[in-house]
């Protein structure tokens, strides 16, 4: 391609509505431009890039048996309404109506739409495993989009789903497509951070989030520097702290007593009003859980869940109302809470909810003597000795308090937030924190969606079974952001070779005579032997072509100066020293220079 037919309108000032570095250089660079808040349009060498990146993930899923479909971006309502999604997804999901009264979505996700699909397709356990994906456009209506490609309201995503008649063969698909994953990850020159993670609306067991760090990331990754645990914090777990408010083990032998607290509600007034600290207090939250599903068969004391819906009541609960008690110098996860009780959101309950469940204001509320309301523990509090607490009274807390003596939780589960400084829950090491930008997600789905929407099978002994799932997704578009935020320097984009839009730039000092016959000749070959060239053929100053081309990132630039003919320049954008490279092998050089550049990202060999 030469540069005077290329569509290349780059800018020398940084848009005044970029915040971070892929955002600032794709627009500068000429690579993409805003339609609308949240909307972007991709430009001719935008789009190469975008393209490289899309194929690589595609050969990697074509490569363990994946095969891919193309479904249509918008779908019935009708397949959301079976999943039980309709109303959960909430209003990030686009819906519209058409000429004849037939709700419809723009896709934010498709478990339903393959679903949908497969289930009058396979009939037979003969037909298990199938693995399936698609790289479409997907729409999600979000709120404050920002960061350019990195949160958008209109993306490309591969997602790809696998259905199987067993657990063994959906971790085998798991397994396969998370090693697929980490060789996507590497062949686009990406540093990726796999992390345990929660399965969030999409449901399901087993999850893991590949993340990329980002100072403007939307996950907090907690990490251990020994032995390589990983997660996001809304999954990380941690090993039980070192001591509590009281470093001896045994119980106190003092009764349980109440204290004035007149307007004293906040763990920070409590620490001065008592002198005592935070790890001593039982912090107890209201909670409004929507849609549980819990399986009241293998919990304990259920007679307090009872007490919130009637006894003959299906597992299933529009709405739940809890008592979460956590250590008071921690905060509860609410991803975690979510998980725990299965539910499809979780919030703090409204301040007349709180009053009228507990019988006392908000800030006096605790486990001793509170019914009516089951009461989830997490193993934070159950560690404590002589603990403090809400006394369910205003201006009334009690001291003494010992956890199993004066009050059994209905359950306890983590429900903790992990932060930087706590211990590793496989070595005891302090972790350390991160921000991250998640850019797959893996999940085992169990049969949330084949059950839900009636897809079945015929088993080896002629009985109807219902097949299991997984979900793996890649965002296309932010992969390439986060490329170019892992890939840059002061001039601009340092593209890997993998996903340049042109692998190699040549720049004659001027379009003319015997420089422009020998970049000619150079471009020829070149092309010829299947490298993809761009030649810079416009009438500009040096000073401006070698501008533009460190801005745009082709990873090799050949200059084609008189003064050095018969030789030419020949420099990496990655950095290195300018070589002199005679004109009659330069372009056997520069091909042997491109593959060397591509086998090493195939390789994972940063050289």
């Amino acid at each position: 391609m030469k540069m005077s037919r290329m569509y290349l309108p780059t800018l020398r000032e940084v848009p005044a509505e970029a915040v971070i570095v892929s955002h600032r250089l794709l627009l500068r660079a000429g690579m993409i431009r805003k339609l609308s808040n949240g909307l972007f349009t991709y430009l001719p060498l935008g789009l190469r890039a975008f393209r490289k990146v899309e194929n690589i993930i595609r050969e990697e899923m074509n490569a363990i048996g994946c095969l891919e479909f193309k479904p249509s971006v918008v779908v019935p309502g009708d397949i959301w309404r079976e999943s039980g999604r309709w109303e959960t997804m909430g209003e990030g999901m686009l819906r519209v109506t058409n000429r004849v009264a037939q709700e419809l979505v723009v896709s934010p996700t498709a478990e339903e739409a393959f679903t949908a699909v497969l289930r009058s397709e396979l009939a037979s356990y003969k037909q298990y495993p199938l693995a399936v994906y698609q790289i479409n456009s997907k729409y999600r209506d979000e709120i404050r989009p920002r960061y350019g490609l990195m949160r958008s309201r209109e993306f490309t995503m591969k997602d790809a789903y696998s259905y199987h008649t067993n657990e063994a063969s959906l971790d085998a698909s798991y397994q396969a497509f998370g090693q697929a994953y980490r060789r996507i990850f590497r062949r686009n020159g990406l540093s990726v951070i796999p992390v345990r993670a929660d399965s969030g609306a999409m449901g399901g067991s087993g999850s893991e989030e590949f993340m990329v760090e980002s100072a403007v990331g939307d996950n907090n990754l907690i990490l251990c520097p020994d032995c390589g645990y990983a997660a996001n914090d809304e999954k990380a777990a941690c090993a039980p702290d070192l001591q509590t408010n009281n470093p001896t083990t045994l119980p106190t032998s003092q009764p349980l007593t109440a204290i004035a607290t007149p307007e004293v509600r906040t763990i920070d007034q409590l620490t001065a009003f008592l002198n005592t600290v935070p790890q001593a207090f039982i912090k107890t939250l209201i909670y409004r859980a929507v849609n549980c599903e819990l399986d009241l068969s293998a919990a304990s004391n259920v007679g307090s869940l009872k007490r919130v819906t009637p006894a003959n009541a299906p597992t299933w609960y529009p709405e739940a109302f809890f008592a979460v008690c956590v250590r008071g110098d921690l905060d509860v996860n609410e991803v975690k809470l979510a998980a725990v009780l299965k539910a499809s959101e979780v919030a703090l309950a409204a301040d007349l909810d709180v009053e009228r469940l507990t019988g006392a204001p908000v800030g006096f509320a605790g486990p001793v003597g509170l019914t009516g309301l089951p009461v989830l523990a997490d193993p934070s509090v159950m560690a404590l000795h002589d603990a403090v607490t809400g006394a369910l009274q205003a201006d009334l807390h009690f001291t003494h308090v010992e956890p199993g003596r004066d009050f059994s939780p209905w359950l306890v589960a983590d429900v903790r937030t992990v932060k930087a400084g706590d211990r590793c829950v496989n070595c005891g090491a302090a972790y350390y924190g991160k921000k991250g930008n998640e850019l797959g997600h893996i999940f085992k789905l169990g049969n949330k969606y084949t059950k839900s929407m009636g897809m079945s099978y015929l088993d080896e002994n002629g009985k109807q079974q219902v097949p299991i799932m997984g979900c793996y997704g890649i965002g296309v578009d932010r992969t390439l952001a986060s490329i170019i935020e892992e890939h840059h320097d002061a001039d601009g984009i340092v593209w890997p070779m993998s996903v340049a839009p042109f692998q190699v730039a040549i720049v004659p000092i001027k379009y003319e005579g015997v420089m422009r016959q020998a970049a000619d000749r150079l471009y020829g070959q070149l092309a010829a032997a299947g490298i993809e060239v761009l030649l810079d053929d416009r009438e500009e100053r040096p000073g401006v072509k070698f501008k533009d081309m460190d801005l745009i990132g082709i990873p090799v630039r050949i200059v084609v100066g008189d003064k050095n003919l018969p030789n030419v320049e020949v420099k990496l954008r990655s950095g290195g020293e300018l070589r002199l490279i005679p004109l009659e092998t330069a372009a056997t050089e520069v091909h042997a220079l491109v593959w060397a550049a591509l086998e090493a990202l195939m390789s994972g060999d940063p050289a």
